[in-house]
């Protein structure tokens, strides 16, 4: 159910994306002019991304399992091309979640929790010259947890770390600088979180590993 409600609010967005995409486009066939992409070109897109948790928290001394829900958020996202087919890709965005434990029997409120994981990719785009370049790419991200809420406890504490990414998606060149982009990254990332109940702290191993799915629209200078 999660996964379709966040399906469902990036289908609302996919199709402000079009609209906006229909709006830069030129009106005739004649004006369908673009450029490829080439060597030093920077490529800024802006997306709606919908975050996805594919999450497996446990712990050693609290039965059941942890949960977290999914957000849709506004992501900014910069390429440098190195050469014309490999770029850097540097994203910049933060998501919200709610967590919670469920023991089996009841369902813990564990409050919330801010996440801010900048992600660099090094990535290939295939057909750099053509209007259609898909691509793939790998990479690292940080993981800042911030902002935490405890919910029913007294204080919930999320430890920072790296992750890796694998990413995959397309540029479509609509006309001149600009093109539609439909981007999927999986984000493995592991926290250790603290719970401290007041009688004493629970400590709980959490695998995030996120899915992102992103369409927006880029610029390329």
């Amino acid at each position: 159910m999660r996964l379709i409600n966040t399906l469902k609010a990036a289908g609302a967005a996919a199709i402000l994306v079009a609209a906006a995409a229909a709006s830069i486009a030129p009106a005739s066939a004649d004006d369908m002019g673009f450029k490829g992409k080439s060597a030093g070109d920077i490529l800024v897109r802006g997306r709606i991304v919908g975050v996805v948790p594919d999450e497996d928290i446990k712990s050693d001394s609290l039965g059941g399992e942890g949960n977290v829900d999914n957000d849709v958020i506004p992501e900014l996202d910069f390429s440098y091309f190195i050469t014309d087919n490999i770029a850097l890709e540097l994203i910049a965005g933060t998501s919200k979640h709610d967590v919670s434990w469920n023991t089996g029997a009841s369902d813990l409120d564990l409050g919330s929790v801010r996440l801010l994981p900048p992600t660099l990719t090094l990535q290939y785009h295939f057909l750099s010259k053509e209007r259609f370049s898909p691509y793939i790419g790998a990479g690292v991200n940080y993981t800042f947890f911030y902002d935490s809420k405890p919910g029913q406890f007294q204080e919930v504490k999320y430890d920072n770390g790296f992750g890796y990414a694998f990413q995959a998606g397309f540029d479509y060149a609509i006309s001149g600088p600009w093109s539609l982009n439909v981007d999927v990254k999986k984000i493995f990332l592991n926290t250790d979180v603290s719970v401290n109940t007041g009688a004493g702290t629970v400590k709980a191993d959490a695998d995030l590993d996120p899915w992102l799915f992103g369409i927006g629209i880029g610029y390329r200078f």
